[in-house]
């Protein structure tokens, strides 16, 4: 009542009018400078959002897309952050992101393998998963990773890095992104799945978790943001998938549960399993070594390997490699109480191609033969190319049989050595063991290799150059697979390939059916009942008696590819 009475006295009752009304406009003026000047600031906290896009080659991508205000660029950054997706079409996007199993089955209880229908080669979309960009500074401990380009902002600075290289910007934006994409944290390849990750990084081995911390992160987004990984890289493969310890790898904010470190490690972390194949020889290599070697080499041994379901056999068999590939001593990481914390990790393998014993260059800094090259200097092999025979030369080329004791073996071994003798060769007979360095030395010593399809003949991958590689094909209809497990990849090798195909009269079957029983009349109609009862028969009752006579062009094939 005060005032009112000094304003009456003051002013007229018009001119009080118009004052009532600069006075509001004033108030909407200062209001709206607020939010103005303050807006970055006041927006909520940003929530991971994922958005399906298109990358190259088809892929599908899975990418950040937060609406807060603050990641939204301003105009002289020249960063632009797409937000036109409507929440509809978010909901449709994120029904359709679980993911597809390939149905290709293996060598190993695979049934699909012998029923064409079910098996899918290269149908799987990849797909990619992306996390939050955090606003803390961490660089990795390697700058030779072939992982995608890593963006990491940090707001302190007025630069961001990529691949660890400092990248100046114009001005401090909100967000940094490149190609509207956020740094990847987890891939979904066709044969294996990967998690890469930069920050504070927390293994629970006694809860089979990797912990991502981020102060910055709501903590809704980090209880909603996790994976399940299996890191074996056969993935589309229910057997073995089945025999592999599954990861979870969590990201993870203040308010969560965070166990403290008890060791923290200077270099990267690559976190794999032994599980599924690993005790057969070939899927030791196809399915972990060769996949290991992807992902390890760029650290350039700098990297410690933690490996989970593993087992003294396969860790003392490939001792060797491991070592080459790691400065570090392996670590046994189930069930081990203490945390270790790391910069950087990677779990699982880079399995880029769906080619057995293969490495697709066009998606790795390697090949196939970066990886015979570096098992040559890992197990210090001396025999880089096969001999060439010269006309006139008395130099005779050295032949290995390889042999097997339980199942597909030579029963007239001694016939096989007297002709391969007669025709010029040097004869070793040997059966691959679990000292895979001594027998690296026996196959790199040779030019010519043969044997039975089996795993045994993973070995190849120590031949020397322009070796020659006879695979014998057992009765029964195995061509599919040795042309996939040991043809395909021994060319790829730079391996000359010939094969033999025994037929029904050189296998031991005859003696154990009658002439028109279906085992050997129509081996087909074993294979639909399955892999197990294909397996049964033609692998595991099955020897092999070679007839010399009907063999010997072979072995004169291979002479004269030596003379190449």
């Amino acid at each position: 009542m005060m005032y009112e009475t000094v304003l009456a006295r003051s002013f007229s009752k018009h001119e009080q009018k118009r004052l009532g009304y600069w006075g509001l406009l004033a108030c909407l003026f200062i209001v709206l400078s607020f939010f103005t000047i303050f807006k970055p600031y006041l927006g909520p906290l940003p929530v991971l959002n994922l958005m399906l896009s298109m990358g190259e080659d088809d892929k599908l991508h899975l990418s950040n897309d937060t609406t807060s205000s603050w990641m939204i660029a301003r105009e002289d950054s020249s960063l632009i952050v797409n937000d036109k997706r409507s929440s509809q079409e978010e909901a449709e996007i994120m029904s359709k992101t679980s993911i597809v199993k390939d149905t290709d089955r293996t060598h190993e209880g695979a049934e699909s393998i012998m029923n064409s229908s079910s098996i899918v080669n290269g149908t799987s979309k990849s797909q990619e998963v992306f996390r939050e960009s955090s606003t803390r500074n961490v660089k990795a401990n390697d700058s030779t990773s072939s992982s995608p380009q890593i963006v990491e902002e940090i707001t302190s600075n007025n630069y961001f890095m990529v691949n660890n290289t400092d990248i100046s910007l114009p001005k401090a934006t909100d967000a940094v992104t490149k190609n509207n994409k956020m740094e990847p944290l987890c891939t979904i390849m066709g044969r294996s799945d990967f998690c890469e990750m930069k920050g504070d990084i927390r293994i629970d081995g006694n809860s089979f978790t990797v912990f991502i911390v981020s102060s910055e992160t709501d903590i809704l987004a980090a209880k909603n943001t996790s994976w399940r990984i299996r890191p074996y890289a056969r993935k589309g493969d229910q057997t073995a998938m089945d025999r592999v310890r599954e990861w979870t790898v969590k990201l993870v904010a203040g308010g969560s549960y965070i166990p403290e470190c008890s060791l923290n490690h200077s270099v990267p972390g690559i976190l794999f399993s032994a599980g599924g194949y690993s005790g057969n020889h070939f899927h030791a290599f196809t399915d972990i070594i060769v996949p290991l070697f992807s992902t390890a080499r760029p650290y350039n041994g700098e990297v410690q390997f933690l490996i989970t379901n593993g087992w003294s056999g396969w860790i003392a068999k490939f001792r060797t490699i491991l070592k080459a590939l790691s400065r570090y001593q392996l670590m046994n990481i189930d069930n081990i109480k203490d945390i270790h914390c790391f910069g950087s990790m990677t779990v699982g393998l880079k399995r880029e191609s769906y080619k057995e014993l293969g490495i697709d260059p066009s998606k790795s800094p390697y090949s196939i033969k970066d990886f015979r090259q570096f098992l040559r200097s890992s197990y210090n092999l001396k025999k880089t190319r096969a001999i060439k025979i010269m006309d006139g030369t008395k130099r005779r080329p050295r032949l290995l049989i390889i042999s097997r004791k339980r199942s597909r073996a030579f029963t007239n071994v001694g016939d096989i050595v007297t002709l391969a003798k007669k025709l010029g060769y040097r004869v070793v007979v040997a059966e691959p063991d679990a000292d895979l360095s001594g027998f690296s030395q026996i196959i790199n010593s040779c030019d010519v290799v043969m044997g039975v399809h089996g795993a045994g003949l993973t070995n190849i991958v120590f031949l020397p150059e322009n070796a020659v590689f006879i695979q014998v094909i057992p009765f029964g209809g195995a061509e599919w697979l040795s042309r996939t497990f040991f043809e395909e990849p021994a060319k790829a090798m730079n391996i000359r390939y010939l094969d033999y195909k025994i037929r029904v009269e050189e296998s031991t079957l005859l003696q154990q059916y009658p002439a028109d029983h279906v085992v050997l009349r129509d081996p087909s109609a074993i294979g639909k009942q399955g892999w197990l009862a294909f397996r049964s028969i033609y692998f595991q009752k099955q020897n092999v008696t070679i007839d010399v006579n009907r063999f010997r062009p072979t072995l004169v094939k291979a002479l004269e590819l030596l003379h190449q």
